[in-house]
């Protein structure tokens, strides 16, 4: 399963290849730093073409972000973690394929979104909202499979579907967080690991293999 970034932007439109380059561009030097002059010649098209397409650098930022939420949808919608037959089998192959999708470059596994929160939540509400969208869209895309686990395993807590899938996501970011500030991504596979043990006892999985084990014996 490919990540979603490339070493080099692709050669569609002038507006796609902007889009290409500010995923991969913004990702390892930072929204801040990133230039219109750096993404350009990353693109490999004029400043001229840049304000054809987008009238400031923060509308760009607002158009990455939805790019980022569009095309991440098509990589996640076709991951094998949907696979499985049981809701919570699902749910813990989401994990494992994040986990599975971390390595390489800091920039190749980090999040596009993440990253512009980080730096522009006060400064740019457009562009945060625009990643808050992507963040959130993408926990909601869990909430089905969470809720289905819950319903056959009679989970009765005060935790929701919706909550979890949420805490998901703050665990990658900050996993990332953790990667960024040491350049190894162990620690943010770590910190996936650490959200696996969490979820497999908040369904009492551990629980019930050791009772399964018991009678087994």
């Amino acid at each position: 399963m490919p990540r979603p970034t490339k070493h080099s932007p692709e050669r569609g439109d002038a507006k796609t290849r902007l889009l290409e380059a500010a995923r991969d561009v913004i990702r390892q030097k930072g929204f801040a730093a990133t230039s219109v002059d750096d993404l350009c010649q990353s693109a490999g098209v004029t400043k001229g073409a840049f304000f054809h397409h987008f009238k400031t650098k923060n509308a760009l930022g607002v158009a990455a972000a939805n790019y980022w939420a569009e095309t991440t949808s098509a990589l996640f919608a076709s991951a094998p973690y949907h696979q499985p037959d049981d809701p919570l089998d699902r749910v813990l192959a989401y994990l494992d394929f994040r986990n599975g999708i971390i390595g390489g470059e800091t920039y190749q596994y980090t999040c596009l979104v993440g990253t512009m929160t980080q730096e522009v939540h006060d400064s740019a509400p457009a562009i945060r909202d625009a990643c808050a969208d992507s963040i959130l869209g993408h926990a909601a895309t869990l909430e089905a499979d969470i809720e289905a686990a819950r319903e056959q395993r009679g989970i009765d807590a005060d935790w929701t579907s919706a909550s979890l899938a949420r805490h998901t996501q703050a665990v990658l970011q900050g996993g990332f967080i953790l990667a960024k500030a040491t350049g190894d991504p162990a620690l943010a596979r770590e910190s996936v690991d650490h959200l696996i043990r969490y979820v497999r006892a908040l369904f009492d999985l551990d629980a019930e293999s050791e009772t399964t084990t018991e009678r087994e014996s």
